[in-house]
Formats: C-alpha cells, structure tokens, sequence
C-alpha cells in the first residue's frame, strides 16, 4: 500500500491539531481542584522544613562524609527517614514538660484506656498504633494546599496516666489532662481509647468556659444510654456530657446512628432529651454537603463552639477491622473524610479519635484511617483559617500545679 505525498508530509504531532481536534467534552483543565493544588503549591512557605533540617543537624550530628545531602544527619531526627525514629503523632515535638503545651496551635494526647469497653478490648493500644502509622504521612496536603509544619504548630504531650481497674480515677485524670491543653489556649485533640473517654474529655473543656458547646459525633451506635452493665462506659458517654449546664442535649448531633447495634434503652434517651441523628441512609440519600450543613446547623444553633467525636467504627468495617464493635454499612473513607473536613471548617474547641483497636488490625490500615480523619481535620481548620478560634472562649482557666525537680532525668550531668 502507497501513502500519497500529502499524507507523508503531514504533521502528526497531536500540538498541531489541537484546535482541530480537541475533545470539546472534556472540562478545562485549569478548572480542576488538581491544577489549582498544583500552582496553590508554590505559594506554600518552606521555612519550617528548613528549620526542621537545621535542627535535626543539631540535635543528630552532621553526617558521614560520603552522604552527599548534607541535610541528613547521623541520628534520625524528626519526619525523615518514616521508617525509623522514636513516634510522637505526625513526628512531631514531644511535649515532654507540658507546661509548654500553651506554645502550641494544637496538643496531641494518648488516651490509652479501654476499661469502658463491653465486648472485645484493646483500645488502650490505640494511641500506639495511631502514633506509630501516622509516621507515614507529611505534614503537606497536595489537594488541600495545605502544609502543617509550614502553617501551624503541633506538639505530642503523650499518654494520659489512666487507672485500668478504676474508670472513675480515669475520667478524673482525663478531664484533668483536658483542662490544661484547653486552659493554655492549644486545642486538645485525643487519640482513644474507647468512648467511654468522650464525657471526660467534654468535661474537660467545659470546666474551662463559661459559653455553651455543642456536639457533633460520628459514629455507627447511639452512645447516650445512662449506664451498661451497672456502669458508665463506652456506650454511655453522651448521656453525662449532656448533663452538664453549658454542653446542651439539643446540640448534640449524631451521624451516621444505625444497624443492629442501636440499644433501644439509647433511643429511649434521644427521645426524650430531643437529640439529632441522622442515619447512615440519611446520609446517603442526602449527600456529603447537605449532611454536614444539617449537622452544622443544628450543633452550632445557640452555642458558642463545637466539639468532635470521631469513633472509628463509623466507617464500614471491611475498611477498619481493628475495632471493638465492628459494624457493617457504615461510611466510605472518602464520605468520612469529606464530612469531617466540611465540620472542621468552621471550628472546633477540640476532638477525639476513639475505638481503634490495634489487635484486631489488618495492616494497621484501621489506625492509618484515624490518622487520617486527624490531620484532614487540622488541615481543615488551618485551611478555612478557624484553627486557634476556640480560644476567646477559655475564659475560667484552670491551674494544675506541677511537681518540684531540680537536674536531669536518668543523667550524669550536674
């Protein structure tokens, strides 16, 4: 077969038929969210990852001489290498004297308790394994453009000191843990644990403020009846953080409520406390934006800030094994993701991670997913500018007297 003179010299780079033949059904480019992030990038500041490498020189040693980058030091120091180093959340700084926890935007706490759980325990190993997947991550967001390290300050103050055989000990060292983060002015966020731990951390902060909070929490089960099994436990948190003057029952909403896991003694108290649920078909039939505005509305009506529970079990259990109630229907990754970024946006005075349960974990894939709710929703608040908001509002402090000592710990050096 022949080719015509004409069709040999013609041009078949595909830049010189685009006007030609462009596909008019495909949408701008410069309109998509992955365009934008892209040119959002170059307006990030790199100062703090700079910073970051010159103290990592400093506190690990220069390198060897045959490393050709010489931002890597001897000892591993901070983000780098993910593999390797001693965990805080996201290798952040340690707040090992937490009365430094005030010089912080937000204060990471452990709260490694599962004396709350009525089925499979193993919660208290929570923190551990969020803290120890979490060192996957970076501190940058491509689509939300946004860079932690570069646009807020985070430190890990470590575990809460919590009583294994005495949950009332516990709640007291809890909200006591709470009331300082909150009192500096940094925003407590609490890696569980079990969800006994969330009426403990609300009071935490409620002793702290005079204005009113309202609740939104994410979760398959009711969680507000008065007590199970002859105690307060993980089924019971909401039914005595309501209790308190400043954190009202009409301002608690619960999505994602459902299934086969829903005692009828919790819907007795919904009922009569007037409290909002929407359910996971709720959600479905309505979508991420109009969910996350309803909720919004109906926590914030009357109320001076908002308080976020996240149980993990809210999301479907073939995506988060590791859990003591594992519940099948529950929320996609990426609807959970998209609800708590639309709740954060508009501030938050604090939130809690709770119900991941490292033994039960495939692949840690169950505390990777509670890591990521975490940093979507600091990325969240630093993004719509809300992080810090709940400040103005720790308006009754409360002071916590430290320990005297006077040296170093485990040193010789005088």
């Amino acid at each position: 077969m022949f080719c015509r003179t004409t069709d040999r010299s013609r041009s078949h780079n595909p830049v010189d038929h685009w006007h030609d033949e462009r596909r008019h059904h495909h949408p701008d480019l410069t309109k998509l969210r992955g365009w934008k992030a892209m040119q959002d990038e170059a307006d990030l500041p790199g100062s703090g990852w700079a910073e970051e490498r010159k103290w990592a020189l400093r506190m690990g040693l220069t390198g060897a001489d045959s490393i050709e980058d010489k931002s890597i030091p001897t000892f591993a120091r901070g983000e780098l290498p993910h593999y390797a180093g001693i965990n805080t959340f996201l290798k952040a700084p340690y707040a090992e004297d937490v009365t430094e926890v005030g010089d912080y935007d937000a204060t990471v706490l452990g709260i490694p308790f599962d004396g709350g759980t009525t089925y499979r325990a193993g919660t208290r190993f929570g923190p551990q394994g969020v803290r120890k997947i979490s060192a996957l991550y970076t501190p940058y967001n491509y689509e939300m453009a946004v860079d932690l390290r570069e646009q807020m300050t985070l430190c890990d103050a470590g575990d809460v000191f919590t009583i294994p055989a005495n949950i009332e000990k516990t709640f007291d060292q809890i909200s006591r843990a709470v009331n300082h983060v909150a009192s500096s002015g940094s925003l407590p966020i609490m890696i569980g644990g079990d969800h006994s731990i969330g009426f403990p951390c609300v009071r935490g902060i409620a002793e702290c403020t005079s204005k009113k909070i309202g609740i939104i929490h994410f979760d398959r089960h009711a969680d507000i009846q008065e007590k199970d099994l002859d105690e307060r436990m993980h089924t019971t948190p909401w039914f005595h953080a309501t209790n308190m003057e400043n954190v009202p029952a009409k301002n608690l909403v619960q999505v994602g409520i459902g299934g086969w896991q829903v005692p009828r003694d919790a819907v007795k108290v919904a009922r009569d406390r007037e409290t909002n649920i929407i359910t996971m078909g709720d959600m479905e039939k309505m979508g991420i934006d109009k969910t996350a505005e309803m909720a919004l509305e109906m926590a914030w009506d009357g109320v001076d800030m908002v308080y976020l529970s996240f149980d993990i079990d809210s999301i479907d259990c073939g995506f988060v094994p590791g859990t003591g109630w594992p519940e099948p229907g529950g929320f996609l990754p990426r609807e959970a993701l998209g609800l708590v970024s639309k709740v954060a946006a508009e501030g938050i005075c604090g939130m809690e991670l709770v119900e991941v349960a490292p033994p039960y974990d495939q692949s840690e894939i169950t505390a990777l997913m509670g890591t990521r709710v975490i940093v979507d929703v600091l990325g969240s608040l630093v993004s719509s500018g809300k992080m810090g908001a709940h400040k103005r509002h720790m308006d009754k402090p409360v002071k916590i007297p430290h320990g005297e000592f006077e040296g170093k710990r485990w040193s010789n050096a005088t």
